[in-house]
């Protein structure tokens, strides 16, 4: 099935956790999955862990990219603008969680002395997991477990248990120095600003002046910005999300191809078609028939 990117008033992605009851997050996927290979980039609350279990794929966070190999993962902290994608469009198996910081504050003083202090801490925005130092692979075997735990009868016990081992080996791991707060750069608070205008207002026809006041910066900083960010101009950036929202309603729904074209914001069906086949080297409807890619 297609991810859906649900947006909260501050443009920050809404989870559609497993279970409604607990912040917990779990799925096994392939890149393939995502058109073009790229998922959407988003940013959220919650904690986001990866562990690749075959093939590979880049992961972009706040604009650094770090290549991740089968036995290798990333942690992604909290609010951190982020995607994984493969350029070469190359096959990647791998778990992805999410949970919320919310688990581990089950006390006033461990929220304040063990969470917050790299949760709010724009110094860690990631950190790369390998199997070659100790407590790396500990974390990635703790990732894996919670994937086979996702169904078992009492996986929230199982699941929350293993988030506080993880995080225990995590600020272990982080100097004294890295665990200093620092605050989010101004650049990046202005490029989320941006990315959630286009995510909110994709469906209607939208300038590159609306997408830099958007942001409060004029043109020229707001190409700079997607440029750092994504490797793209603004403009880019929304006919990518166009099309990833019409995937969507190709899968999900037996829209027409000029209805999908109009509701995703394209002028019509040829412009849309012509676009969709230089993006995906198919016509939307070749895509429709093929179906999804699952594990």
């Amino acid at each position: 099935m297609p991810v859906h990117v649900e947006l909260r008033d501050d443009r920050s992605e809404k989870i559609r956790y497993n279970s409604p009851d607990y912040p917990i997050y779990i799925r096994r996927g392939l890149l393939s999955s995502y058109p073009n290979f790229t998922a959407p980039c988003h940013w959220h609350d919650d904690i986001e862990l990866i562990a690749v279990l075959d093939g590979k794929m880049t992961y972009n966070v706040n604009g650094t990219l770090v290549e991740i190999e089968g036995g290798e993962g990333i942690f992604v902290n909290s609010r951190q603008l982020h995607f994984g994608f493969s350029a070469r469009r190359q096959e990647c198996d791998f778990i992805c969680v999410l949970l919320h910081p919310i688990l581990l504050c089950a006390m006033p003083e461990t929220e304040r002395n063990y969470v917050m202090p790299i949760v709010q801490n724009a110094g860690v925005p990631y950190r790369k997991l390998g199997d070659g130092i100790p407590w790396q692979r500990e974390a990635l075997k703790i990732i894996r477990e919670m994937n086979r735990s996702k169904k078992s009868g009492a996986a929230p016990l199982r699941i929350q248990a293993g988030f506080f081992e993880l995080w225990a080996l995590l600020y272990e791991n982080l100097s004294v120095e890295t665990r200093s707060p620092k605050p989010e750069s101004l650049d990046l608070t202005i490029t989320k600003n941006m990315v959630g205008f286009i995510q909110q207002n994709y469906t209607r026809k939208i300038s590159l002046a609306e997408i830099a006041a958007s942001g409060s910066v004029g043109q020229s900083k707001c190409c700079k910005l997607f440029s750092h960010y994504f490797q793209k101009s603004p403009m880019q950036y929304l006919i990518q999300y166009r099309l990833n929202k019409s995937i969507d309603l190709l899968r999900d729904t037996d829209l027409s191809i000029t209805e999908i074209a109009l509701a995703t914001g394209f002028d019509g069906g040829s412009y849309y078609a012509e676009t969709f086949r230089k993006w995906l080297g198919q016509s939307p409807s070749a895509y429709r028939k093929q179906g999804p890619k699952t594990v």
